[in-house]
C-alpha cells in the first residue's frame, strides 16, 4: 500500500510537502518511555534519553521505507528530520525552523518529514507529531489544502443502528464531544488531536480532509484538488480579530 500511495503522490500537479506519522514504529515506545508526558519523579537518570534514542531509531526505519517508495515512484524526496529544526517546551512546540522545507521546495524537491522525538527545553525530550508540524507549516508556507490519510474514510459517527456513517463536516462542537479511545497506543492525541489540527488549519485558511488510503485513487484525486469522500474542515474566513472561529 505504501508503494501505491507514493505513486499517487507522484501525480500531484504542483509542489507538495509529505508528512507521515510514526504509527506502530514509534507510538508503543513513546508510551513505554513516557515521552508524551513530564518525566516521572522516580525516572532513572538517562532512561528518557535512552527511550528517545530507541524511538527515534525506529521512526527512522519507517521514514527510510517511505523515502525509498517515494523515490521509486518518481518523487524527488528530500528528508527533513524534525529533531534537527524543532524544539518543544513541556510537550508544546516552541521553536521551529521552516527554512529546510522552503529550501527543498525552491530546489524542486518534495520535503518529507515525520512525527519525531525532539529536544524539549523543560522535559529533555518529547514528541512532536506530524499533525502539529502540518499546522505550523500552514503559517510558514503558502498552503491551500492538507490531506490526512488514514485506514478509515473519515471521522466515523457514533454507531447507533444501521451502517457506519462518516461525518462529512468537522466543527468545534463535534471536537468537544470527542474522547480518546481508552488504552490506545497513540501518544499524539488520537482522532481528537487530528481533528483539532484540521480545525486549526481551517482557521488559517486551509482546507483539511481526512480520507481513506485504502481506496485506490483517492489520494491522487485529493492532491490534484478534486473533491474526495471523507471528513472535511473547510477553510473559513477570519473574524474581526483575524482568526477564523473559536479555538479548540
Amino acid at each position: 500500500m505504501l508503494r501505491r500511495l507514493a505513486e499517487e503522490l507522484a501525480t500531484a500537479p504542483g509542489p507538495i510537502v509529505v508528512l507521515h506519522g510514526a504509527g506502530s514504529f514509534g507510538h508503543p515506545g513513546a508510551r513505554q518511555f513516557g515521552l508524551a508526558a513530564p518525566p516521572a519523579a522516580d525516572d532513572r537518570a538517562g532512561r528518557r534519553a535512552r527511550g528517545a534514542s530507541i524511538v527515534a531509531a525506529e521512526v527512522r526505519r519507517l521514514h527510510l521505507a517511505v523515502l525509498r517508495d517515494l523515490v521509486a515512484a518518481g518523487v524527488s524526496a528530500a528528508s527533513v528530520p524534525p529533531a534537527t529544526l524543532a524544539a518543544n517546551r513541556a510537550g508544546i512546540l516552541e521553536a521551529f525552523d521552516a527554512a529546510p522545507f522552503r529550501d527543498a521546495l525552491a530546489g524542486g524537491r518534495v520535503p518529507v518529514a515525520f512525527g519525531d522525538v525532539v529536544p524539549d527545553r523543560a522535559w529533555g525530550w518529547s514528541i512532536l507529531s506530524a499533525d502539529t508540524i502540518a499546522v505550523r507549516l500552514a503559517s510558514e508556507l503558502p498552503v491551500s489544502r492538507a490531506i490526512f490519510v488514514s485506514d478509515v474514510p473519515g471521522l466515523l459517527a457514533p454507531r447507533t443502528a444501521g451502517p457506519l456513517r462518516v461525518v462529512p463536516e468537522l466543527d468545534e462542537t463535534l471536537w468537544e464531544r470527542l474522547r480518546p479511545a481508552p488504552g490506545a497506543p497513540d501518544v499524539t492525541g488520537g482522532i481528537r488531536g487530528k481533528v483539532s489540527a484540521m480545525l486549526a488549519l481551517a482557521r488559517s485558511g486551509v482546507d483539511a480532509a481526512l480520507i481513506s488510503g485504502l481506496t485506490d485513487g483517492e489520494l491522487s484525486r485529493a492532491v490534484r484538488g478534486e473533491s474526495v469522500y471523507g471528513s472535511w474542515a473547510h477553510a473559513r474566513p477570519p473574524d474581526a480579530s483575524g482568526r477564523g472561529g473559536d479555538r479548540p
